[in-house]
């Protein structure tokens, strides 16, 4: 009886799209950051005065930084990408350099499901699937709370049904 033969991943894009409220997720995530970093701009030009900063380098941070906040989460929401098969989980991430990984799900260790305090206001979540491999967990931000759930439940029932220890 000869050995299988070995199964063959191809790198493509994945098929699904994240939640369309990601865009505004990830949007109001940039916005509280970018209103941390002005107010401590402000805080270190102003009272104590650490850095003399000209009124127009403070507008002009301000300015990117909401600029960054409204067009980054649109480009993201483009190139984010997952899908789940029968023998592997496909991700696509980034926004300035992509990113594609396959984790086989012989391959899958763990899977877990985290919604933060702006992501639960939006009904999303993420899923990150822990796997044997050095380059680290796949995570997919921005899946709908009622989907991730449903996926940690199957990525958990597919990987317990392959055999083989993940390592």
């Amino acid at each position: 009886m000869s050995a299988p033969e070995p199964t063959t991943f191809r790198l493509r894009s994945p098929l699904e799209r994240v939640s369309p409220r990601a865009r505004w997720m990830w949007m109001c995530e940039d916005l509280v950051r970018g209103v941390v970093i002005m107010v401590i701009l402000v805080l270190v030009t102003g009272p104590w005065n650490w850095f003399d900063l000209p009124t127009w380098v403070l507008v002009a941070i301000g300015v990117f930084l909401l600029a960054y906040a409204v067009a980054v989460p649109q480009w993201r929401y483009l190139v984010h990408r997952w899908e789940v098969t029968e023998t592997a989980v496909y991700t696509q991430t980034g926004w300035w350099a992509r990113e594609r990984r396959i984790a086989p799900m012989s391959r899958v260790q763990t899977v877990d499901h985290r919604e933060g305090a702006i992501s639960r206001l939006f009904g999303l979540a993420t899923v990150r699937i822990t796997t044997a491999s050095s380059a680290g967990a796949l995570t997919i931000e921005g899946l709908d709370q009622h989907r991730a759930i449903a996926m940690v439940e199957e990525l958990t029932r597919m990987a317990d049904s392959v055999p083989g220890d993940a390592t």
